[in-house]
């Protein structure tokens, strides 16, 4: 009896592992090759960083093409309830992110960076601004992102924090919208990502402010569920989560999560 017992062990190990076999993975094997294109929604405040990871996930993979659509993380979010094809989705707030797997359209995402508000100013300061408080005066113009945007939710958050109410004389789509505002000039003062201050350092400056620290933003990121691209999609996160696109989000100004 006892070669028989093995025979029927054996036959079922096998016939599991077959089936193993024949399941789609969401990871890439070792050694596989990436292709096509990588569709990623990402907030408008990735812009500098995500588009330099890009171009270096690119050049780890030749051949693939990664394509942005930038913008307000709530806008991104109702697109891909809607339907809009994306393979990742990088959102400046898990509210946001909570958009996309209330509808079942992604599982499990991870937070990857963090980031902080400042106060962005012209060049020069015209309007003295020198803490938070100022910005409640009245004769200063002040642009704040929409409630519904993550930065505007921060925002909302950190003024409450600090006890200071603002009026501001506009509310903007996203924070490049918000910060445009301030480089044109149109406005004194807006309240805006520490990354996006940076990278427009040539035009504006920043002014840190204590209870930012009450509004820091966790950046989640995730492979959309049937993302055209599961093997590109999969690998770019995984890249942004790696040692290799770290020092890059910390160039911009991003605090590990």
């Amino acid at each position: 009896m006892r070669p028989v017992r093995m025979l029927a062990v054996t036959t079922v190990a096998a016939l599991a592992l077959a089936g193993c076999g024949d399941e789609p993975s969401s990871t890439p094997k070792a050694g596989e090759k990436i292709t096509g294109t990588v569709t990623v929604l990402a907030a408008a405040s990735l812009t500098e960083s995500f588009t330099a990871i890009g171009r270096d996930f690119e050049a780890a993979h030749p051949g693939v093409k990664v394509t942005f659509s930038f913008g307000a993380s709530s806008t991104l979010a109702t697109q891909i309830v809607n339907g809009a094809p994306a393979d990742v989705f990088a959102s400046a707030s898990p509210t946001n992110m909570k958009q996309v797997t209330d509808a079942n359209l992604a599982t499990a995402p991870t937070v990857f960076a963090k980031n902080q508000l400042v106060i962005a100013v012209p060049k020069g300061n015209k309007a003295q601004i020198k803490t938070i408080d100022d910005l409640a005066r009245p004769s200063v113009k002040v642009a704040l992102c929409a409630a519904q945007v993550p930065c505007g939710a921060a925002a909302t958050k950190a003024l409450a924090a600090a006890n200071v109410k603002v009026t501001p004389v506009t509310l903007e789509a996203d924070v490049k919208a918000a910060l445009t505002k301030v480089r044109l000039g149109e406005v004194d003062a807006a309240l805006v990502y520490r990354t996006d201050a940076q990278a427009a350092s040539a035009d504006v400056e920043a002014i840190e402010f204590p209870a930012s620290a009450q509004a820091v933003n966790d950046y989640p990121i995730v492979v959309v569920a049937k993302a055209p691209n599961l093997a590109g999609a999969t690998a770019f996160v995984g890249y942004v989560l790696s040692d290799r696109a770290r020092p890059v989000l910390a160039r911009a100004g991003f605090q590990n999560p």
